[in-house]
């Protein structure tokens, strides 16, 4: 059976498909169709903690569908900016499980990705599929991948 690791941009995810479709998205129904596909063997989803009761829930939500949720604190600027990504933290986390794995699933349309596809795939020859939003996801993503999975109202609340 195929071994599937998944990696989740949570923050990327949430915010274009509000943009796009003005709905979230459907990780229970995401969960249920990457199961066809394989075993999931890692799932990892990247989010930012600011203490809110409403994300603690969805974090709490993605925890019971079986994904293992990581956070990093909400920086907020002097000047009223704020920091909070987890570009890194997946690079890393993908480098170290690709070799356990046959497929990767990233879930961003974060352009920043595509090298680390090219090096997955170099390296260890195992398949990539990115999930994300047409229309809000970087080319560059889209040509690195073996297999780019737009997320559409099948995959939506």
């Amino acid at each position: 059976m195929t071994k599937i690791a998944v990696f989740v941009d949570v923050q990327n995810i949430y915010y274009t498909t509000k943009q796009a479709y003005g709905r979230s998205f459907n990780y229970r129904k995401f969960w249920q169709q990457l199961q066809l596909r394989g075993d999931i063997s890692y799932a990892y989803a990247y989010a930012i903690d600011k203490k809110d009761d409403q994300q603690i829930k969805f974090q709490d939500a993605l925890r019971h569908i079986g994904f293992e949720v990581k956070l990093k604190p909400f920086i907020q600027r002097a000047d009223g900016s704020a920091k909070g990504d987890w570009d890194v933290g997946i690079t890393i986390d993908v480098l170290t499980l690709a070799a356990e794995v046959d497929t990767v699933v990233l879930l961003s349309g974060d352009g920043d990705f595509d090298l680390l596809l090219q090096a997955v795939y170099k390296q260890h020859g195992v398949d990539t599929v990115v999930y994300s939003v047409p229309g809000l996801t970087a080319q560059s993503l889209q040509q690195s991948c073996a297999l780019w999975r737009p997320i559409e109202a099948d995959l939506l609340l």
